[in-house]
C-alpha cells in the first residue's frame, strides 16, 4: 500500500507498490456529449449496454447526494472522459453529473468557470471533481467554497500553481512529475537511448510542474550521459487548433529523427501531439517511453489505425489489441504506456475516493483510502506516490498528492519496467 510520505526535501520519495488482482475492468463509456454545457441527468448510456456490466447503484449513493466530473471533450483528453462515463454509468446519471470545459479553455475562461459553478446550484452535490483541472479551475472552486462549502472540491492534473490551486481544494491529485522527470530518462537509458527529446510550448512551460519536470530532466540526462534537447510545437489551445498542431508534428517528426538520430526518445506535454508523435517515430525510428498523461488509448489507436469500438473500459483487451499493431509496425521494444490509462482511472478514481469520503468510508486525503479507490479502475497493476514537496520551502502539502504507474514497454512479449520499485536519488526532490 502507498504511504503517507514524511520528508522528501532531505530523503527520498517513500513509496510501497499498490497490487491488486489482475480482473478486466468491466465499466464501458457511455454517451457522447462533445459540448461545454452540463449534461442532463437523464442521459442514457450508448456505448455498449452498461447495464450488463456494471455494479448495482446502491441505495446510499442513489437516494443522499450527487456527484459532478468536469472534463475536456474526447477530442483534446478523451480518457478522462471515458473514465467519467464509466463511473456514471457504474453509480447512474441520476446521480451523476457530467460536463466539459471549452477545448480553448485559455480564450473562454468564463465559460470554464461558469460551466464548473453550475454543477454547485445543485442542492444534492456534495462533491466536483475536475480531470483534468485547467485555468479557471481556481476560480471555479472559489466561488463554490463561498455559497456551498459543503461540497468537496476535487482537482485532478492541475494546471494552475499548487500554491493557487491548493487552498481552495479540498483534495489535489497530480501526475508524479518529480519521479517521472527522473524514470523516464531512466527508462530511455535502460532502452539504449542517448538523447532525450523534450515537445512542448511557453504556455505548458510556465507551468511549475512542466518547468521542473524539465529541470529535472536535465538532470537526469547529465547523470546518464544523454544529450536533453528541447522542441517547439503550436498550442493547440491557439488559433492554429488542434489540426494544426498536429500537422506541425507530423511535418517535423523526419526532421527530428534524422536530425537526433534513431536512438532519440521524445516526450510532448500535450495530448494533441501524441498520435502524430508516435505515428512519425512508428515511421521513422525512435523511441516513445509514454505519454504525458500515459494511457494505450492515447496516441495508440489513431497512430495505428486501430478500431477499439467496444474495447472500452476493458483495458486488458486495450493493451494486448495496441502491443499486438505496435509489434506488427516494427516499434516492438521501442514504445511504451501505462497498462491502465491515467486521465480513465483519474476521472473515475476521484469520484469514486468522493463517494468513498462522503458516505464516511475513506478519509479524503489519506493516500491508502485514494490508492484504494484508483485500484478499483486499476486491477493488477502497481502505483507509488507521496505528498507534493515545495521544492523552494521544503513544505509538504497535506492536501496535494503525485502519483504514478509503472511503465510498460510494448514487445514480444512486453514487459514493465519496474519503475515503481526504483529509488530516485533524493536531490532530484530539490531540483527547481
Amino acid at each position: 500500500m502507498m504511504k503517507k510520505s514524511v520528508s522528501i526535501l532531505l530523503a527520498s520519495l517513500i513509496t510501497v507498490s499498490l497490487m491488486a488482482c489482475g480482473v478486466k475492468q468491466d465499466a464501458p463509456a457511455v454517451g457522447n456529449p462533445d459540448n461545454p454545457a452540463v449534461e442532463e441527468k437523464d442521459n442514457k448510456p450508448e456505448d455498449n449496454n452498461p447495464e450488463e456490466n456494471v455494479t448495482p447503484v446502491s441505495d446510499t449513493a442513489k437516494d443522499n447526494f450527487h456527484i459532478g466530473i468536469v472534463t475536456g471533450s474526447y477530442s483534446q483528453s478523451e480518457d478522462d472522459r471515458r473514465g467519467a462515463e464509466a463511473f456514471q454509468a457504474k453509480y447512474g446519471s441520476e446521480n451523476v453529473t457530467l460536463a466539459i470545459y471549452p477545448d480553448n479553455f485559455t480564450e473562454e475562461a468564463e465559460t470554464t468557470i461558469q460551466t464548473i459553478v453550475n454543477l454547485s446550484e445543485d442542492p444534492d452535490m456534495k462533491a466536483i471533481i475536475v480531470n483534468q483541472a485547467v485555468d479557471g479551475t481556481t476560480e471555479a472552486f472559489r466561488q463554490i467554497r463561498e455559497k456551498r462549502p459543503d461540497i468537496l472540491c476535487i482537482a485532478g492534473e492541475a494546471y494552475e500553481d499548487f500554491s493557487e490551486i491548493g487552498p481552495v481544494s479540498d483534495l489535489v491529485v497530480c501526475c508524479d512529475f518529480v519521479n517521472r522527470g527522473y524514470l523516464m530518462i531512466h527508462t530511455a537509458h535502460e532502452l539504449g537511448c542517448d538523447t532525450f527529446v523534450h515537445i512542448s510550448f511557453p504556455r505548458h512551460l510556465s507551468y511549475e510542474t512542466v518547468a521542473r519536470r524539465v529541470a529535472i530532466m536535465k538532470a537526469a540526462c547529465e547523470e546518464f550521459g544523454m544529450a536533453f534537447e528541447m522542441e517547439e510545437a503550436p498550442d493547440p489551445t491557439t488559433e492554429v487548433g488542434v489540426p494544426g498542431a498536429q500537422a506541425y508534428i507530423v511535418e517535423h517528426v523526419p526532421e527530428w529523427v534524422e536530425k537526433y538520430g534513431k536512438n532519440s526518445a521524445y516526450f510532448c506535454t500535450n495530448d494533441a501531439h501524441t498520435e502524430p508523435l508516435i505515428k512519425g517515430l512508428m515511421e521513422c525510428g525512435g523511441y516513445f517511453i509514454e505519454a504525458d498523461l500515459p494511457s494505450p488509448l492515447l496516441g495508440y489507436p489513431g497512430a495505428l489505425d486501430l478500431d477499439m469500438t467496444g474495447d472500452s473500459g476493458d483495458f486488458e483487451k486495450i493493451l494486448t489489441k495496441v502491443e499486438t499493431a505496435v509489434v506488427e509496425n516494427g516499434g516492438a521494444g521501442r514504445f511504451g504506456t501505462w497498462a491502465y490509462s491515467y486521465g480513465y482511472t483519474g476521472s473515475a478514481g476521484l469520484a469514486e475516493h468522493a463517494r468513498n469520503v462522503i458516505l464516511g468510508e475513506s478519509s479524503l486525503t489519506d493516500i491508502d483510502d485514494l490508492a484504494k479507490a484508483y485500484r478499483v479502475y486499476s486491477p493488477g497493476v502497481d502505483w507509488n506516490g507521496s505528498k507534493y514537496n515545495d521544492a523552494k520551502t521544503g513544505d509538504i502539502s497535506d492536501n496535494t498528492v503525485l502519483i504514478y504507474q509503472d511503465t510498460y514497454i510494448f514487445g514480444d512479449p512486453g514487459h514493465y519496467m519496474g519503475s515503481t520499485k526504483i529509488e530516485v536519488p533524493e536531490k532530484y526532490f530539490t531540483i527547481e
